[in-house]
């Protein structure tokens, strides 16, 4: 799996390439947990490119949103294919996360969040 980041303001901008696995799981949580530490607690994960996500990759995703709602930040994901989608529907995971059709919309949500809070 390929990871690459930028900042959008103080939002990351995390794209995913490949398997999301056990193996890439790990990379994936070390990234996080760095962002974490520099006070980088809003995050958007685009799934565009994810061919593969198993039960480890679909736990690491769950790790990182609690991990970021503890520090009061927000976690969305956009752009998912439809194979990705239907297992985050079959999983119930789409309940549980915030997903957007592409980044976006994504961008725009913390934004709405933004002014619900103020």
């Amino acid at each position: 799996m390929n990871i690459s980041k930028s900042m959008v303001g103080d939002i990351a901008v995390i794209k995913l390439n490949g398997r999301l696995d056990l193996e890439t799981s790990k990379t994936l949580k070390g990234l996080t947990k760095e962002l974490m530490a520099d006070n980088h607690n809003k995050m958007i994960f685009d799934l565009t490119d994810v061919d593969f996500i198993n039960s480890s990759g679909l736990g690491t995703l769950v790790s990182i949103l609690r991990d970021v709602n503890s520090k009061k930040g927000n976690l969305e994901l956009c752009s998912l294919a439809p194979y990705i989608q239907e297992i985050f529907e079959i999983t119930h995971l789409s309940s549980i996360f915030r997903i957007y059709e592409n980044e976006e919309e994504a961008l725009s949500s913390f934004a709405v969040t933004e002014n619900k809070t103020e």
